[in-house]
């Protein structure tokens, strides 16, 4: 790949990992509720959701899901029922027993392994996500030249760039606990990203191929 093409991947790369979406919704609402440094867990369950859906891109999903309507329809299905699901759980998540725990105690709340199946199941519910990728990937790999340094190249980039800029809304958002130092308010987050996600659902479920 030339300096030009590099450069050129480097920032479609950090404007769309910069962006808010699903991701930032979740990593925002969990750093609020347990604290920046248990949220690590959410930023690499990003990132290896990222690495799974570049290697099904390059191997041939991505591909399917563009030919095959049937694929599509039900990859779909699944991430919206995920989201879905996803939504209710924070609308209906209950914080009125809860005292505003200090940042040591506040990592005891939740598991990191769950936050780390929360985020790979939120990056990988939608099939564009794969078709993004596939369509990515494909403007910068050379068929001429060995595929997996180049895979590793751009897949390391993304995955980085993804774990710094989410990090960094993880310890803006974990600022805010302050401001957030009720059980009221803490329940207030959570319902307001248990809608986010519920719209994301409806948006993913009536979007078109």
């Amino acid at each position: 790949m030339s300096i030009q093409s590099w450069i050129v991947y480097v920032t479609l790369v950090v404007v769309a990992t910069s962006s808010p979406g699903p991701s930032t919704v979740l990593i925002v609402t969990n750093s609020i509720l347990y604290g920046w440094r248990k949220t690590t867990y959410t930023a690499l369950g990003n990132v290896a959701a990222l690495f799974l859906l570049g290697l099904l891109s390059v191997i041939g999903l991505g591909t399917l899901l563009k030919t095959s309507v049937l694929a599509f329809t039900v990859f779909k299905l699944v991430g919206v029922l995920y989201l879905f699901s996803l939504g209710v759980i924070f609308i209906l998540k209950k914080h009125a027993s809860i005292q505003v725990p200090s940042d040591s105690s506040a990592v005891l709340e939740i598991s990191g392994w769950r936050l780390f199946l929360q985020a790979l199941g939120v990056v990988s519910s939608s099939p564009k996500a794969i078709l993004v990728l596939t369509t990515l990937f494909s403007q910068f790999l050379d068929p001429e030249s060995a595929l997996i340094p180049q895979f590793s190249g751009l897949i390391i980039t993304l995955m980085l760039s993804s774990f710094i800029f989410l990090m960094c809304y993880a310890v803006l958002a974990d600022g805010m606990k302050r401001w957030l130092s009720n059980p009221d308010s803490r329940m207030l987050v959570s319902r307001i990203s248990g809608i986010i996600f519920i719209s994301f659902s409806v948006m993913l479920a009536v979007s078109s191929q």
